[in-house]
């Protein structure tokens, strides 16, 4: 017989069979930095969910972790000590449950006190039943405005940290890169609040019609809608991917809109010369490598990755275009060197923080730290310096981030720019205009998109010509 946690009794309900699934995800989230995309949905199967519960247990998953700086920020009033993991996941998944999905206050507070008594014990329950007490005591807005007094003034990065939900360095690195792409500082807000949104799962049509892929999304018996910024998606309402027999086969596939705009930016972009030899230097999972060799029938797409892992999903999103596109497994930054000149058109991906897809994976503002872009900008500039190697005279460089931190993004490529004279810098929102359902606004050469302008990633593109010598 397993051991019981101390304080269990016999004779008492189990807890609710969906919250137990969030319960078990976030503690693994909190403790060994599981992805919740990856723990939740094999959670949810091994609970053997109904649609409802499943859909229940998403919202409450996903929404504690984007509002978790919120709910500590408000339980940080309501503890008199700093409890063990388990009793904090739980705290926020009860004050969750109060204020953002409105279930009823005796429901919250009951099932998550369960919770506590069945897996960490009585002691344990009855912290979590006054703290939950405490917080249901006030009002949402009651919490807002005590947040506000706690710093000084509605515009302080530690009120917009908190309420929003996002490490301090995060807002002020978005605060600086909307100033630096033209957009005033008001609008930090709302990236801040699109960045809370649930992001919708976009399809990408590559070998088949935007027409005959909605057809079988409805053969699938789900429904979709039209893209907001690219004429090749289509927002899937609800439903399994997996269930469309486009994406099974290949010849569709999930792909945000923002890294739909790129890849097609990048193979838009105007070359001098020959056109048939593509490197795609960081391709896993092979999303973008797939949308390319899709959108040129006449090109060879060299796909490198530098983990065998991830090169093998390439290969399976590039199946159907095989005999079009060459694997190599290896280092992006040794491939100038060993292949100077040999392309047409370079993709650097790049390695990057990923603050830009916050919507989609909504604890990776937890697991990073600004220090973290201090090696990856040395990784970037490197992987930028061999696709310029690797590119011949007339071929284009794109240098992609899913970021928009400055370090990461503009400052990578001003500092690969310096003292050359070999570089051509391309208008990159004018080309992505063309390949967008309407014009990308901005200031300066290069694009970056925004979650609450364009319902996508922050996808940053920088597009550069080689001239020749």
């Amino acid at each position: 017989m397993s051991e019981r946690p101390a304080g269990w009794r016999p004779g008492r309900r189990q807890s609710d069979a969906a919250r137990t699934a969030v319960f078990e995800v976030l503690i693994d989230v909190e403790t060994n930095g599981a992805y919740a995309n990856i723990a939740l949905p094999k959670a949810i199967r091994a609970a053997r969910l109904n649609k409802q519960d499943a859909a229940f247990a998403t919202n409450l998953c996903y929404g504690t972790l984007r509002l978790q700086g919120r709910w500590d920020a408000i339980l940080a009033h309501c503890m008199d000590r700093e409890p063990e993991p388990a009793v904090k996941v739980l705290a926020r998944m009860g004050v969750h449950q109060l204020f953002a999905l409105r279930t009823p206050p005796h429901a919250a507070i009951n099932e998550t006190v369960m919770l506590a008594r069945h897996h960490v014990g009585t002691g344990a329950s009855g912290f979590v039943n006054a703290v939950l007490r405490r917080a249901g005591e006030r009002t949402l807005k009651e919490w807002q405005d005590q947040l506000k007094a706690d710093h000084g003034k509605v515009s302080s990065v530690g009120f917009l940290a908190d309420w929003f939900s996002h490490p301090r360095w995060i807002v002020r690195a978005l605060s600086d890169a909307l100033a630096a792409h033209g957009r005033p500082k008001r609008d930090l807000i709302s990236v801040l609040k699109a960045d809370n949104e649930p992001a919708g799962v976009a399809l990408v049509a590559r070998d088949i019609s935007i027409n005959a892929l909605r057809s079988d999304i409805g053969r699938g018996h789900m429904s979709s809608q039209p893209g907001h910024l690219v004429d090749s998606a289509l927002i899937l309402e609800g439903g399994d991917p997996g269930r469309v027999f486009a994406v099974r086969d290949g010849i569709a596939g999930v792909q945000d809109e923002g890294s739909q705009l790129v890849t097609r930016t990048f193979a838009a972009a105007p070359v001098d010369g020959e056109d048939a030899a593509w490197l795609d230097m960081c391709a896993g999972p092979g999303g973008k490598t797939a949308t390319l060799v899709a959108l040129n029938p006449s090109v060879t797409v060299f796909a490198n990755e530098l983990h065998e892992h991830r090169l093998d999903l390439v290969a399976e999103n590039v199946a159907p275009w095989a005999n079009r596109v060459q694997l190599r497994l290896g280092d992006g930054t040794d491939i100038g060197t060993e292949q100077p000149g040999q392309f047409d058109r370079v993709l650097i991906d790049a390695p990057c923080t990923g603050i830009g897809a916050l919507r989609r994976r909504p604890e990776a503002r937890w697991a990073k730290e600004a220090g973290d872009a201090l090696d990856l900008v040395r990784l970037q500039l490197s992987l930028l310096e061999s696709g310029w190697e690797a590119v011949r005279p007339g071929g284009v460089v794109g240098y992609s981030t899913c970021s928009p931190y400055l370090p990461e993004t503009t400052g990578v490529v001003e500092t690969f720019l310096a003292g050359r004279d070999d570089v051509e810098v391309l208008d990159t929102r004018e080309l992505a205009s063309a390949q967008a359902k309407f014009p990308i606004v901005g200031e300066g050469p290069y694009l970056q998109l925004w979650p609450d302008l364009h319902a996508s990633d922050a996808m940053f593109l920088a597009l550069l010509r080689k001239r020749a010598h």
